[in-house]
């Protein structure tokens, strides 16, 4: 005896089962396997090469910050730098008129008048 092929209708796909996954059992699906498991692995390569931009991103930001960092540093050495060759500069220029520095630093001098001083001169 032969076998008899009926052709069953098959139920209406619905949301649920799309949910569920059972859309992946049906008939006119087995057959393209193969195209799925294709879509499945350029999504998955798509995903982890978002994941390498991603770390690759930090990675830049971090950079930029500490570049930022070493720039203001730099600027700051300058300036004490200039600084620094200005004072030996003037020192140069002091030792021509043979003058020296200071070893303490000068007092201030307050001088009050009295009120009778003043209507005096």
């Amino acid at each position: 005896m032969a076998k008899r092929t009926t052709n069953r209708p098959q139920k209406r796909l619905t949301f649920i089962d799309i949910i569920k996954g059972n859309f992946l059992n049906r008939d006119e699906i087995k057959v393209h396997y193969r195209y799925f498991l294709l879509l499945f692995v350029l999504m998955m390569a798509m995903i982890f090469s978002n994941h390498l931009v991603n770390k690759k991103i930090k990675i830049v930001n971090a950079l930029k910050e500490e570049t930022e960092e070493y720039k203001s540093r730099n600027a700051y050495a300058q300036s004490k730098l200039i600084k620094v060759k200005m004072e030996s500069e003037l020192g140069k220029e002091v030792a021509k008129d043979s003058l020296m520095t200071l070893e303490n630093h000068p007092h201030k001098l307050l001088i009050k008048l009295d009120s009778t001083d003043a209507k005096a001169k």
